[in-house]
């Protein structure tokens, strides 16, 4: 048996490779295609959606509308700044002590793992602009470590930041009914691509943890990153 393997050794050898790049060939051939979806208002749950853009379905013309902001160098940001790029957005206020700073903990980690990524940004909206002022997001933006240029908090005229979150963004829900600008904001993180179009929603509190729904984690938000960036 031995001298027969010997005898034949460059054959097996050569034979068990193949069987194996054959193998590969078949699974990779066989794997599903990753895809990111095209979101449309029709496709989020109706308690994010505006009324009147919520049953909108056309996956090429739902985009992030235009808007201007301040940033927390007081300085104007508008969806210029983000032409060709990649981002993470994400509703926010400065004093919220419940979800809010472990949110904002995660997006620091992603910061981290987009700080090399010159096509990638963050960019989160305060939903009290009447109490994030410029000032008041500097002193959050140096707590946290945020980088100018790379994570910009911004502030603005309150009924801009909730019709941009209800009729773009797909992201808060209303809140009392006698307040036609209240906002309840959730855990959701979005990813925008560089045609400032929607394509994931990821828990903004749940980093690395499975997930049983449609809401990612946000070790699944990176990977979608990297897959943008190669595929865009």
């Amino acid at each position: 048996m031995l001298s027969y393997f010997k005898r034949y050794r460059f054959f097996i050898i050569g034979f068990f490779l193949l069987c194996v790049v054959i193998m590969s060939l078949f699974y990779n051939a066989l794997k599903p295609a990753k895809k990111l979806p095209i979101y449309t208002p029709a496709m989020v749950n109706p308690e994010m959606v505006d009324t009147l853009v919520q049953h909108k379905n056309n996956k090429l013309e739902h985009k992030i509308a235009a808007f201007e902001f301040t940033n927390q160098n007081n300085e104007k940001v508008t969806e210029k700044d983000y032409e060709n790029t990649i981002y993470v957005a994400d509703f926010f206020f400065t004093t919220c002590k419940t979800i809010c700073p472990i949110m904002t903990d995660n997006m620091v980690k992603i910061q981290e793992k987009i700080k090399d990524m010159p096509d990638v940004k963050i960019l989160s909206f305060s939903v009290t602009p009447e109490i994030d002022t410029p000032e008041v997001l500097r002193n959050y933006a140096n707590e946290k470590g945020a980088i100018d240029g790379k994570w910009n908090m911004v502030t603005g005229d309150k009924k801009d930041i909730y019709y941009l979150a209800r009729q773009s963004f797909l992201a808060v829900k209303t809140g009392s009914a006698d307040e036609m600008y209240d906002m309840v904001h959730t855990e959701n993180f979005v990813l925008v691509d560089k045609n400032g179009r929607i394509r994931g929603f990821y828990d903004g509190l749940n980093y690395d943890k499975p997930t049983d729904d449609d809401t990612k984690n946000l070790t699944q938000l990176i990977e979608d990153i990297n897959w943008l960036r190669e595929n865009q």
